[in-house]
């Protein structure tokens, strides 16, 4: 067993048992539950919203590096500086280039999993910059010195007199204070930093490839202010985020809100077509978008999981993954968790490390239910153990247990000489008194006398 594997046995045993996170996961997901299902039922029929955007991502993969040079040219064409960076590190050296010519010591970036990719804000750290989050979940994980526990809701395991305490702590805030006063201190202190910010950093939800132009959609407003407050903006985004146009937003938007919170849409919802022109009063002066592979191509590359990469990270399926609710996602050890970075991660990290998270899943088939791209994540699962298998990643212990249950199934007498032995074995080590009650009469003699009787 690799040692990350072990990490996250030990921490999935501890956490399932954690009955004050099980009742804050669970008091959470239910609100979001209900407002998921409200949300479904907006839509006259939803499998066929489903089947139209799977087609559309479906097509984007077929045809990804046309998509790709399709939207460089037409950005390059709106002012905007194309980086394509083969990984993290090339990444961050770029930005920090731009950071540092700059001169600036504080950047404000909105919710993006990319960046916590990249470990971007440590890295700025590092240089003595710091990053400031304004997504109100993501500003409270970063406080309490955190990652974001979830793609959508990065404070999802934290209770309201949890923040409270926290912001007791750091800003000597009173202990009893409501969620909303809790949201507004955090407003309050966060527009001073949007007035004094030079440089703002966020992801993508989507890149349009025929106008060469950016998506974004949020609640808060954070994200709009990190573009038109500041000077210089810079964008991250995987290379799988492209949509073919700007007019498959109104199928694309809807269908991201109502499975990431229930909306039917989201709030404030944004098409970024390049930095400030001169007829313009707000905006970027400069606008640079940072394209990312970090292990994408590896994924792309693959013939069955490469369908992960139509992701549009509306969380759903972590929301319905009961492996998820009950061992949490810092468990995962890894940016993207739940059933959908159960299947990435292993291609974009390291397939040694990170096979584990393969066999983290009951395959119930929530997650394939719930998905708005039509992703079979639970067969895509399935393929990633397969390969583990053929690449002879398991453990010696798993090997061999697998290989005496293959011997012993294979003859009826093999299998009942196999578990008299076992019970021989709990009885020395006096486990079978202590857990183990066995049946008066055995299952072969009583299914035998059931044959009898009938």
């Amino acid at each position: 067993m690799h040692k990350t594997a072990y990490i996250f046995k030990k921490d999935s045993n501890k956490i399932a048992f954690d009955l004050k996170h099980r009742s804050t996961i669970k008091f959470n997901i239910s609100k979001y539950n209900t407002s998921f299902e409200a949300g479904l039922k907006r839509y006259d029929n939803l499998e066929m919203a489903k089947k139209c955007a799977a087609t559309i991502k479906r097509d984007v993969l077929r045809n990804l590096p046309k998509y790709l040079e399709e939207f460089e040219k037409a950005a390059l064409g709106n002012g905007i500086e194309i980086i394509w960076c083969e990984n993290s590190g090339q990444a961050v050296n770029y930005i920090k280039k731009i950071i540092y010519e700059s001169g600036i010591s504080k950047v404000i970036k909105t919710k993006s999993m990319i960046t916590e990719e990249i470990d971007l804000n440590h890295e700025l750290q590092k240089i003595g910059v710091e990053a400031i989050e304004t997504d109100l979940g993501e500003f409270i994980v970063q406080k309490a010195g955190e990652k974001p526990y979830h793609i959508l809701t990065p404070a999802m395991h934290k209770s309201r007199q949890d923040v409270a305490n926290l912001f007791n702590k750091l800003y000597k805030t009173p202990l009893d204070q409501s969620a909303e006063g809790l949201t507004k201190f955090v407003r309050k202190k966060l527009r001073y930093e949007f007035d004094d910010a030079k440089i703002g950093i966020s992801g993508a939800n989507f890149l349009l490839a025929k106008e060469g132009a950016i998506a974004i959609t949020e609640n808060e407003g954070n994200g709009i202010f990190t573009v038109s407050s500041t000077k210089i903006h810079i964008v991250i985004a995987g290379i799988e985020k492209i949509l073919p146009s700007v007019n498959n937003l109104n199928l694309f938007w809807p269908l991201l809100a109502c499975h990431g919170t229930g909306q039917q849409l989201s709030v404030y919802n944004s098409v970024i077509f390049g930095p400030r022109r001169g007829d313009e009063k707000n905006g970027p002066e400069r606008m640079v978008v940072v394209l990312l592979d970090n292990g994408r191509s590896n994924l792309y590359k693959k013939k069955y999981q490469s369908e992960a990469l139509a992701c549009i990270r509306c969380g759903a399926c972590l929301n319905g993954c009961p492996i998820y609710r009950n061992v949490g996602g810092y468990t995962y050890n890894s940016v993207y968790t739940g059933p959908i970075g159960s299947v990435i991660t292993p291609h974009l990290k390291s397939f040694k490390k990170y096979n584990h998270l393969s066999y983290a899943s009951s395959l119930c088939g929530r997650c394939y239910e719930v998905c708005p791209v039509k992703i079979n994540l639970p067969q895509l699962l399935l393929y990633n153990r397969k390969e583990a298998v053929e690449n002879n990643l398991k453990s010696f212990t798993e090997e061999k247990a697998f290989k005496i249950f293959a011997w012993a199934n294979d003859n009826p007498k093999r299998f009942q000489k196999l578990f008299s032995l076992l019970k021989v074995g709990l009885l020395i080590i006096g486990l079978r008194k202590k857990y183990i009650k066995p049946a008066s009469i055995p299952f072969k003699t009583s299914w035998k006398n059931s044959l009898g009787k009938s």
